[in-house]
């Protein structure tokens, strides 16, 4: 008689493919709610989710059922904002700890991304039209209103006229050299981010602030994501690479490097990692002892 069936649970980066497989179905509040379970294996996602849902459900309940766009707006803020107390982390911007939505919902301190996102779900249960917005060096939040747009910065709560945002990308179009005649218009750094876009941006935060903190353990766990995440980054795979290498897994890093080199087309750091490849494969796998 054959023995009862177990079945293993999927592991984190099993369970983030599955919610990254496509596009059209990616639920982006889970798929950003699972990036804490490389540091909180034991998170249950789903009551993070469950927590934000009651949240809105509080805020809905105060709402009139008459209440047009701009007062459930005003009804919004002053909750997330005032009552709740969300805001940026202004004491430790680079903790961890900011990149995860069920941390964040704790503390009620987080970074633009993560306030806008818990933001951005409590607007569409309220019944307004929020999206999320990759500005550059700030995530923002615009919402679609009768009046015309309204753009919202999660970490203070202000709301940004034409000329704050203007101001805010100028040092960004100065070091791209996106002045002169070759200015680009600001709508075009007011789309709407999709769910793949945001993912990555949240990964890439986490990636900068552990690879600023020489954690090659942690950097390799949000590098295993950003690869599943964007298969065709071909410069993920090379810094996964590159970390497998600090770890001492020589032949995994070997097959990163010469992957990145073989569809990275004539990249300017070619040389370099073609050196670094032709040195791990000299010395092979390091010895047990």
């Amino acid at each position: 008689m054959a023995g009862p069936l177990h079945f293993e649970p999927p592991s984190a980066l099993e369970y983030f493919g599955t919610l990254v497989a496509d596009d059209a179905s990616l639920p982006m509040l889970e798929a950003a709610a699972s990036l804490a379970q490389d540091d909180h294996p034991e998170l249950d996602t789903g009551s993070v989710l469950a927590d934000i849902d009651a949240l809105a459900d509080k805020l809905r309940r105060r709402i009139p059922a008459d209440a047009v766009p701009l007062q459930r707006l005003r009804w919004l803020n002053r909750f997330f904002f005032h009552e709740l107390g969300f805001a940026g982390n202004v004491n430790d911007y680079y903790d961890p700890a900011n990149s995860y939505l069920h941390r964040v919902l704790e503390t009620r301190r987080g970074i633009p991304i993560t306030l806008a996102l818990i933001y951005i779900e409590l607007a569409t249960q309220v019944g307004l039209h929020a999206r999320g917005v990759s500005f550059p060096g700030h995530f923002l939040v615009k919402l679609k209103m009768p009046q015309g747009e309204v753009v919202i910065d999660p970490f203070t709560g202000q709301s940004l006229s034409r000329e704050e945002l203007d101001e805010l990308l100028q040092p960004y179009k100065r070091s791209r050299g996106l002045t002169g005649e070759f200015d680009a218009p600001l709508g075009l750094f007011l789309q709407t981010a999709p769910p793949r876009d945001v993912i990555a941006r949240m990964l890439r935060n986490l990636k900068e602030i552990h690879r600023g903190a020489e954690d090659w353990p942690r950097l390799l766990a949000v590098l295993n994501r950003l690869v599943l995440l964007l298969p065709q980054a071909w410069e993920e795979r090379r810094d996964r690479g590159l970390v497998l290498a600090e770890l001492g897994l020589n032949g995994p890093a070997a097959g990163d490097l010469a992957e990145y080199l073989q569809n990275a087309g004539e990249a300017q750091d070619r040389h370099a990692i073609s050196a670094r490849l032709a040195e791990l494969r000299r010395q092979g796998s390091p010895r047990l002892h």
